[in-house]
């Protein structure tokens, strides 16, 4: 599919938050985060099911982070936890592709906005009841499992991260919005293909090649 815009939870997992520990509590951050996180993959990111990933020269591994995404099927502004699912017409998987960095106090453009570092798959429309945040969500690289979470230990489950981040952002068809990578995120490094999966769902698979200098 292609997308209107992709929003991206960031530290959106208690085991992350949990990693960076008394970290959150000094310069510059002062305090874990009371509002959703986020970052932006722009369409130069964007790539399909298969197409290559492309690992930067002089970078070894890139970072893995295979998450649902929800696709907005109508329009969203100030909706409720209640009736956010109501503006989600699928779900989709995507690899967050990041190159590893320390500090998320500034925005780390050149570590996630990278040509190719946002693969999109197929969506699956969302059957009435389903509740995104029950579905394991397991990511192999080549073949092995080295992943596997579901919603359990999201700060902001997806009704109530849609709910908190369409206050401040309307969300339009189209529109993707990504739950956040899980804490155990893996790392792959060229030559690896990375796959995600997740009940009723169509697989996501890319493969990693070297970027040209």
């Amino acid at each position: 599919m292609t997308p209107r815009a992709v929003y991206v939870a960031a530290l959106n997992r208690a085991g992350i938050l949990a990693d960076l520990g008394d970290a959150l509590h000094r310069e510059p951050y002062l305090r874990p985060p009371v509002a959703p996180i986020l970052h932006l993959k722009p369409a130069n990111t964007w790539i399909g099911p298969g197409d290559p990933i492309p690992c930067p020269p002089g970078v070894s591994h890139l970072r893995i982070g295979g998450t649902i995404g929800l696709v907005i099927g109508r329009t969203a502004r100030r909706v409720s936890a209640e009736e956010a699912l109501d503006h989600v017409t699928g779900l989709t998987l995507c690899h967050d592709v990041s190159i590893r960095y320390q500090s998320h106090y500034r925005p780390a453009i050149k570590q996630r906005c990278r040509d190719g570092f946002c693969p999109i798959g197929e969506t699956a429309p969302l059957p009435a009841g389903l509740d995104p945040d029950r579905l394991e969500v397991t990511i192999e690289i080549n073949g092995v499992v080295r992943s596997r979470s579901t919603g359990a230990d999201l700060v902001r489950g997806a009704a109530t991260l849609l709910a908190e981040v369409s206050r401040f952002i309307t969300f339009e068809p189209g529109d993707l919005l990504l739950l956040g990578e899980p804490s155990d995120a893996p790392v792959a490094a060229p030559g690896d293909r990375v796959r995600i999966t997740a009940p009723g769902i169509a697989p996501l698979e890319n493969p990693i090649l070297e970027a040209a200098p």
